[in-house]
């Protein structure tokens, strides 16, 4: 299949959940409440974070099924997926043992919740910690299907799932009224289908009954060795991404939350787009830095133009049109709290957006460990510069903060990608 189709497809495992968003999150709003539903948010935040738990297989197993595949190595494929499937099982009971014993600390003291909803929060996290391991198992199979370029089948469980975790806390509300518990119960119910349908679209692979198939010797080492900078990446970067909102709740109370994480949630649906090509250029750029680094190179070039285009577009649109739109689906005071922290989060959206193909390239070219240093160095500086601007301005201040930090990580990761790319032309 064409990076065209399969980016298609890619859009469209995003874009059909975005849309299911639109309709429920303002209804969720005015049901549940602004605190409820920012805990909401949270609990988003903490099931997809930990879902991260498959320490960077997942798109190992996609690297490598790539690289098998340009090498025509086809035998070495059961072997490799049977490897990555059976440590994502055992990361992910790590990450059920992990938020376990966080869930009480979490939902007492860390984020600054009324007293009342305490007991209702820890429930619902010990509930989350029991999908935790089929999301990293869902990964890894996502992995095996995006390794063949079967973008197809991964986006329709994709869109199962996204689509879910936006209508099924709006069905939980309609069965059971304004339970965090029951929402949360439905949303693991999700992800277990999920992976239940991943099993079924991994089974139809070529690559057979990869559960009979032996581990090859080295087949593990390698895995690691890109999973493990892949997995620092994987637990760096969402608290990148991720830690304003924690640190908006902390410092000023979960209630205010949802001012800050409606315009944030809508805008990183924004990132479908080069989310969708990034996961497309995967397999495509593994094989052509072994048959035609060219064609890489143009491929490379050709789509950092496209997102920064298009990106710029989108982010000024939403710009102009975030006061209106809030306005009338939410409520004009929402609007007043939320827009101008729009307008500044659009910048930090489009400097994200292009640092994707860099991403991409690097991980194509098999260096995991660039990123992975990056994130970490990131995360050293950037955590101060929070707390500061968050406790000097308010939301304003978090919003400037994840601009600066998404616009430095761009910056930093095209120089990266050019020193790698001379070193491994030479190779």
């Amino acid at each position: 299949m064409s990076l065209s189709k399969n980016t298609l497809w890619n859009i469209a495992g995003n874009a059909v959940p975005l849309a299911i968003g639109a309709v429920t999150i303002p209804l969720l709003i005015h049901r549940l409440g602004i605190e409820r539903f920012g805990i909401l948010t949270l609990l988003w935040t903490i099931i997809g974070y930990f879902s991260l738990f498959d320490f960077g297989i997942g798109r190992a197993i996609t690297q490598q099924v790539a690289s098998h595949i340009a090498e025509k190595r086809h035998e070495n494929i059961p072997s490799t997926i049977k490897a990555g499937l059976e440590f994502t099982i055992l990361t992910g009971l790590l990450g059920t043992v992990v938020l376990l014993l966080a869930a009480h600390p979490l939902s007492y003291r860390g984020l600054s919740i009324s007293p009342e909803l305490h007991r209702e929060v820890f429930i619902s996290l010990i509930i989350a910690a029991i999908g935790i391991p089929f999301a990293t198992f869902s990964s890894g199979q996502r992995g095996a299907l995006e390794g063949y370029e079967n973008f197809q089948a991964s986006n329709l469980a994709r869109m199962f799932l996204g689509i879910s975790i936006f209508l099924f806390p709006f069905i939980a509300f309609v069965l059971h009224g304004p339970s965090l518990v029951f929402i949360t119960l439905w949303l693991v119910g999700a992800r277990i289908i999920s992976c239940l349908l991943l099993a079924w679209l991994v089974g139809r692979l070529p690559s057979g009954k990869f559960w009979r198939a032996e581990i090859t010797p080295g087949t593990r080492k390698r895995l690691f060795s890109f999973g493990a900078w892949m997995a620092v990446t994987n637990l760096v970067s969402p608290l990148l991404v991720n830690a304003d909102r924690f640190v908006v709740s902390y410092l000023m109370g979960a209630a205010v939350v949802a001012y800050y994480t409606v315009p944030l949630e809508f805008l990183v649906r924004l990132l479908i787009l080069p989310g969708a090509l990034g996961a497309s250029l995967l397999p495509k750029l593994t094989r052509d830095n072994t048959s035609d680094a060219r064609m890489a190179e143009k491929t490379f070039w050709t789509s950092v133009k496209i997102v920064a285009v298009v990106m710029s577009v989108l982010c000024v649109l939403v710009s102009i049109s975030a006061y209106p739109l809030m306005k009338v689906f939410i409520s004009e005071d929402f609007a007043r709290q939320s827009w101008l922290l729009c307008v500044i989060l659009s910048g930090g959206i489009l400097a994200n957006s292009v640092a994707y193909i860099p991403y991409t390239a690097l991980h194509a070219m098999g260096y995991a460990k660039p990123t992975g240093v990056l994130h970490m160095v990131e995360l050293f500086f950037y955590l101060p510069v929070l707390f500061f601007l968050v406790n000097s301005f308010g939301l304003t201040g978090a919003a400037i903060a994840w601009t600066a930090r998404t616009t430095c990580d761009a910056l930093a990761l095209f120089v990266l990608y050019q020193r790698k790319r001379m070193r491994y032309v030479l190779s």
